[in-house]
């Protein structure tokens, strides 16, 4: 009695793994066949070998607006960002001695003038009396030689007062060119030296500088291509030409400077991304139209020897030209390509 249940069991098994045997497998899907026309073959060509190099955006020069004199700040006129036209007023020093010396002046000026005025009237009387006989000709020619003296005198107070006057003067700290103003740092209040930096400004257009190791010298030469990532820069400028070469090494490392269309001048002294072509190499490179990117990956379309298309994911980076793309990995030389039909 035991032994019916177990072997209908067994029997309705069969019956179930039999009835899914029969059922048909799932259709494949249908093959794509690639069209005849616009196809491509990969081939190898000759590019750039690109290498990364620290730049920075600045402008061709800096000048400082420097005190002529020292004292205290007693007024800045400026601050970071402001635009300045050459010979402006940046800041105001002030010494007090330089006053009190000028007021000295003034006085010896005003002393010297009354000895020259007493000089010049003795001069008249005793050149009247020598007309008539009393004095003779040496009185006249001591008295002379007074005058003179004296008119001497008050031409060197004078001059010593203007002096002192324009020293002054030069307490106002004027901007050497015409640019923006990238630090203004001084406190109002600060005493300064002569010669100390109150002020940079920009000067000269923006311009891209680039540092390049010694070793690879050779490889810059003016007027050559430079690439510039265009996100650093607000996408206004991809990518630009080596116009100076400075010859000095500084630290095993050469300077160059880049200039570009549309170089943003708000930003003085921001990182930029550059490549410099240091050599030539091969490479895989097909018109960027022949990608497609599906979730963040991106893929060709290769054509079988059956002219059937199927999609191969790829590793790209960009290319010199913004319509092309360079293939690192997932093709080789040969295989061919239909353009791609981007899907999400």
């Amino acid at each position: 009695m035991t032994a019916k249940p177990f072997l209908i069991g067994a029997l309705g098994l069969a019956t179930l793994l039999s009835a899914c045997g029969e059922e048909k497998a799932a259709p494949k899907p249908a093959t794509v066949m690639a069209p005849a026309t616009d196809r491509l073959t990969v081939r190898a060509s000759v590019v750039d070998d690109l290498k990364p190099v620290p730049a920075t955006l600045t402008t061709r020069d800096m000048a400082d607006a420097r005190a002529r004199i020292g004292g205290t700040v007693t007024q800045l006129l400026v601050k970071e960002g402001d635009t300045v036209r050459q010979g402006q007023t940046i800041a105001i020093i002030r010494d007090d001695r330089i006053g009190l010396q000028t007021s000295a002046y003034d006085a010896q000026v005003a002393a010297a003038a009354a000895q020259a005025a007493q000089a010049q009237a003795d001069l008249a009387r005793t050149q009247d009396l020598y007309d008539h006989g009393v004095y003779a000709k040496a009185r006249l020619d001591q008295v002379q030689a007074a005058a003179k003296a004296a008119n001497a005198g008050l031409a060197a107070a004078r001059a010593q007062a203007r002096a002192s006057a324009e020293l002054g003067n030069q307490g106002a700290v004027l901007a050497p060119t015409a640019g923006r103003v990238l630090t203004a740092d001084v406190p109002l209040g600060s005493v300064v030296m002569p010669g100390q930096s109150l002020a940079t400004i920009t000067a000269g257009p923006p311009v891209v500088r680039i540092t390049v190791p010694e070793g690879e010298a050779a490889a810059l030469k003016v007027g050559a291509v430079v690439r510039l990532a265009a996100e650093d820069l607000n996408g206004v400028a991809a990518t630009g030409q080596i116009t100076q070469i400075y010859p000095a090494v500084t630290g095993g490392q050469i300077i160059a400077d880049v200039t570009a269309t549309g170089l943003p001048q708000a930003l003085v002294g921001r990182k930029v991304r550059a490549f410099v072509a240091v050599g030539q190499r091969q490479a895989l490179v097909i018109p960027r139209r022949y990608i497609a990117t599906r979730f963040g990956v991106d893929y060709v379309r290769l054509v079988g020897k059956d002219g059937a298309a199927v999609d191969s994911p790829v590793q790209t980076t960009p290319g010199a030209d913004p319509a092309q793309v360079e293939i690192l990995s997932g093709l080789r030389i040969g295989d061919i390509l239909t353009p791609a039909e981007p899907r999400r």
